[in-house]
């Protein structure tokens, strides 16, 4: 029998960090996890030498990056673990620290989710396995692909699709953490310069680097340490799913409604319990469709939802509070664990001017090429609204 997180003991994030997501630099990678790592032990009140295990999401540095970094920080014999699963990978870290904590084999796991630039081609083209689909699709036009197919079927304009970033850019001018800080209006976004389809620049996700940190505690180690329970948030669900075949469906879409649907059914929870979520939108297209998949829309009515406010801060359910990927930036291996730090921050009510009323209960979501899927559950220690 499969035993999910939600079977074993409680387990909570206690500190966060970040180093703000930014266009690529001269900076050191270990500078940038540093600052985050150092951040997240502050926040939660502990020190390295409390940690028991550490769990460091990156998908472009290569082999090896945990241990030049940490020793920084001191030599302690920790267990180590290098992610990569490709734009989920920090997700997939946090996921394996919460069961390392779930399972009682660690009392505080630290995640790191830090990256650079790539140096190096990804796996899947150097197979040496002859493809059928050998042709290469690059992102933009695939979403592109699936913008254009939304707007047909469903009646909805290049407006309200822009009306992503729009909001998320919004969102994003007051996080001190996003590398598009910038509030942009519909004209600004509808300008371009235009890059696949109706996808316009500001529409697609910018790369560059960057390092976010979270902090993983069991209940045992918030009373033997003293650590402050009010500003740990539970960890309800932690869902990783692969691919399956869909048809003529978006497998972006369906892999999201598979996993979303598995973590609602962990946490003993609806769509209906949801009051914000952090969701993977490089391309304005995949917001609408995910929320539909997630169930926070009807199918085709994401669109008039958003333009009728539903998804921001203030709204029904506030999608990407941070900005998103869209504007809080995607420097893939810290993204997943930067928004659990952004839901743990909204659930504290700790989000300032971009704090969203009544945060008890978060979702997270990534997807990864492959293609993977991440889906957390996040809850306040007081529980649901």
């Amino acid at each position: 029998m499969k035993i999910t997180l939600a079977q074993q003991r409680p387990v909570y994030v206690a500190g966060v960090g970040w180093h703000p997501f930014q266009k690529p630099s001269a900076t050191p990678y270990v500078q940038l996890g540093l600052t985050a790592v150092r951040q997240a032990l502050d926040d939660a009140g502990l020190r390295w030498a409390d940690v028991d295990s550490a769990y460091t999401g990156t998908a472009m540095l290569g082999m090896a990056a945990s241990r030049p970094l940490y020793k920084h920080l001191g030599v302690t014999g920790i267990p180590m673990l290098q992610v990569e699963n490709a734009s989920a990978s920090g997700s997939t870290a946090f996921r394996l620290a919460c069961h390392d904590v779930a399972a009682g084999t660690s009392d505080i796991s630290m995640v790191l989710g830090v990256d650079k630039m790539p140096t190096a081609q990804g796996a899947s083209n150097d197979t040496g396995v002859p493809s059928l689909d050998a042709a290469y699709v690059p992102p933009p036009a695939h979403f592109a692909l699936l913008a254009s197919e939304y707007l047909e079927r469903h009646g909805a304009t290049p407006e309200q699709l822009a009306a992503v970033a729009v909001k998320n850019s919004a969102n994003a001018a007051l996080n001190p953490n996003a590398q598009r800080p910038k509030a942009r209006t519909l004209e600004e976004v509808l300008a371009g310069p235009p890059i696949a389809g109706p996808l316009t620049r500001l529409q697609c996700c910018p790369i560059g680097e960057g390092a976010a940190a979270v902090v993983v505690v069991s209940d045992d180690a918030i009373d033997e340490l003293g650590l402050d329970r009010s500003r740990c948030v539970r960890v309800l669900a932690s869902v990783l799913r692969s691919e399956e075949l869909y048809g003529a469906k978006s497998f972006d879409a369906e892999l999201t409604r598979a996993a979303t649907a598995d973590a609602y059914q962990q946490a003993g929870m609806g769509p209906d319990d949801v009051d914000l979520v952090e969701l993977h939108d490089a391309f304005s297209i995949e917001e609408l469709q995910y929320v539909e998949a997630m169930g926070l829309a009807a199918e085709g009515k994401a669109a008039a939802d958003l333009e009728a406010g539903e998804f921001s801060l203030g709204g029904r359910v506030a999608v990407s509070t941070s900005g998103g990927l869209l504007s809080s930036g995607h420097p893939i291996g810290p993204t997943g664990v930067g928004q659990i730090g952004e839901i743990t921050t909204q659930i504290r009510g700790e989000a300032g001017a971009r704090q969203h009323a009544g945060a008890r209960t978060g979702l997270a979501h990534m997807v990864g090429l492959g293609a993977v899927c991440a889906v957390h559950v996040l809850q306040s220690v007081e529980g649901p609204r």
